[in-house]
């Protein structure tokens, strides 16, 4: 089977290295465009681009896909399926139909529940339990294609974004394989229509929802800040400079009808902040702007914080 590869980050890497391992042939791999990351702006290759450099496989990174050179470049290439795993670009209507088995995507939640771009933040972020892999047959919708496959996995009660992306990746990458090799075996696979309840939309994360609100919840800050470590990261403030909030936890005593955003206490666990619905949140590491990761307790050492401080929104 010729199968194309679509895809850019890690999540998707992964995927494209089970595919390569497991023997099939990819005659394509699509990924976005270089970009300047970091202080530096140098300009770096995507993890799926890395990986298909160091395989030998044809890459070619299009900024989109409905100009006509860039039809004219897939019509020359003969592929069975197209994988696409966070791509981050749209696939026009004449891209879905060219492959004879179609697009399949993997999808990292258990579909129709958080369709869309942040799907493993949205989960943490809700308090999910559950959430898994979508192997899903691609149309012109928004994640709304039919499913082949779907596999849960728990959500841990201490979760993050990162321990959780590198699970689901795991299982995207098996499942995917799995679902080739049954369509190599019986020449095709069933795909069952999502249903129309239950449907979540897992919206990108925006520069707005990163800072920290202290008049939620403990419980509500806990879920926020782990749905986004280790990145974007939260954040907050101090001195009028922001900090991004590496982990945290619901503390273990009230706010005692303290402001949120107040420093109840410090101690060696971390620094103790008053929120809403009269709790606590123990922020045990955090990372000062331009700075490296350190211990709560010593930012707050480092800064004179003390009890009756008032932390702002960053």
């Amino acid at each position: 089977m010729r199968a194309g590869f679509a895809g850019t980050p890690d999540f998707a890497a992964r995927a494209l290295a089970a595919l390569h391992e497991d023997g099939y042939t990819i005659p394509l791999v699509l990924t976005q465009p270089d970009r300047p990351s970091g202080r530096g702006m140098t300009v770096v290759h995507s993890p799926v681009k890395r990986y298909a450099v160091a395989h030998g496989l044809r890459v070619e990174q299009p900024a989109g896909l409905r100009g006509s050179d860039v039809q004219a470049m897939l019509d020359d290439v003969e592929l069975d399926v197209l994988v696409v795993a966070a791509y981050g670009l749209i696939l026009p209507q004449p891209v879905l139909d060219r492959p004879r088995h179609g697009c399949l995507n993997i999808h990292a939640s258990l579909l129709p529940r958080w369709r869309g771009a942040a799907p493993i933040a949205r989960a943490i972020e809700a308090g999910d339990a559950v959430t898994g892999i979508t192997i899903m047959r691609m149309d012109a919708g928004l994640d709304t294609g039919p499913t082949l496959r779907r596999e849960p996995i728990g959500i841990a009660p201490d979760e993050t974004a990162g321990t959780l992306h590198d699970r689901l990746a795991t299982l995207g990458a098996r499942l995917i394989v799995e679902t080739l090799r049954q369509i190599d075996r019986d020449g095709a696979i069933a795909a069952t229509p999502q249903p129309a309840t239950g449907v979540t939309y897992a919206a990108k994360i925006s520069r707005a929802e990163r800072r920290i609100d202290w008049t939620a919840s403990a419980t509500v800050l806990d879920r926020k800040i782990r749905a986004l470590s280790p990145a974007p990261g939260a954040t907050a403030a101090w001195g009028g400079t922001a900090f991004r909030i590496v982990a945290a936890a619901a503390g273990d005593s009230v706010s005692e009808g303290r402001p949120p955003g107040t420093v109840v206490r410090i101690s060696r666990a971390g620094i103790e902040v008053a929120c809403g619905s009269n709790t606590t949140l123990r922020l045990s590491a955090v990372q000062p702007a331009g700075g490296r990761v350190m211990t709560a307790a010593a930012f707050a050492a480092g800064r004179g914080i003390a009890a009756g401080a008032p932390l702002a929104t960053a």
